[in-house]
């Protein structure tokens, strides 16, 4: 069963994901050589308990962090620590909390000092996908028609899309649904109705889209050792296209022009 959510609900939503969308900017400024993943984390612990919200990840399935910080080949759930971020690295970061009994989830790449080209047009091309998927989340769309507008967009620039991982609905719980894949499945999945609100969050590779697991049981990384990319947006969907409840003008993706 899909959520269709009050305006009301709608507007605490929005200001669960405001938060994420204010630590997202703080930790992608700090983003730079030498900085521990760790002092990350600790730094979106100390914001989102000064917000009066509580890190959604903390202890979810016994996650040990209140982020996910994940480094060049690393796709998602990285556990911070000590590694020390170097020049020409690609990090992500995902940020997830919740406020008022509503949860906020979304994530960036940024680039640490300066990156080659490949890492810049994943990225890219990665926040392109977003741009495109959120303005397919309208009414009277299907979910396949966001899955198609990710996996188009990143095959055409020569990159494969995450098949282990997928997006979510979000709301009252940080995962319900429906799931949210970055590829076209068999069926057209469900119709897409205002004020379901969805996690859209392209995972994407520059080689392969095999993916294994580290002895941690929780860092996901590239079977070929290059860089992953990845950009989140909760997102509600609305008659035009969906309305980004994570936004923030101090620092912007998945709006690019499409």
């Amino acid at each position: 069963m899909i959520a269709i959510r009050s305006e009301s609900e709608i507007a605490i939503l929005r200001e669960a994901n405001q938060l994420v969308a204010e630590v997202l900017v703080t930790l992608a400024g700090m983003a730079q050589p030498g900085i521990t993943t760790g002092a990350l984390d600790d730094e979106a612990a100390k914001l989102i308990r000064a917000f009066g919200a509580k890190p959604s990840f903390l202890g979810y399935h016994g996650y040990p962090k209140n982020t996910c910080i994940s480094v060049d080949d690393q796709i998602i759930h990285g556990i911070p620590g000590k590694r020390k971020l170097k020049d020409g690295e690609i990090v992500s970061i995902d940020v997830g909390v919740k406020h008022r009994g509503y949860f906020g989830d979304a994530a960036l790449t940024v680039a640490c000092g300066t990156i080659d080209s490949t890492r810049t047009k994943l990225m890219e091309a990665t926040d392109l996908a977003l741009s495109r998927a959120i303005a397919a989340a309208k009414e009277g769309n299907h979910l396949v028609d966001i899955s198609r507008a990710v996996q188009t967009t990143c095959e055409e620039a020569g990159f494969s899309v995450v098949r282990s991982f997928v997006g979510h609905g979000i709301g009252t719980a940080m995962h319900e649904e429906p799931q949210v894949p970055n590829f076209v499945m068999r069926d057209k999945g469900p119709l897409l109705r205002a004020g379901m609100v969805l996690a859209i969050e392209p995972m994407v590779n520059a080689g392969t889209q095999d993916v294994r697991v580290m002895k941690d049981g929780w860092t996901a990384v590239t079977a070929d050792g290059k860089p992953s990319a990845h950009f989140e947006h909760s997102i509600v969907v609305r008659e035009a296209g969906g309305e980004i409840l994570s936004a923030t003008p101090k620092l912007v993706w998945g709006r690019r022009k499409q």
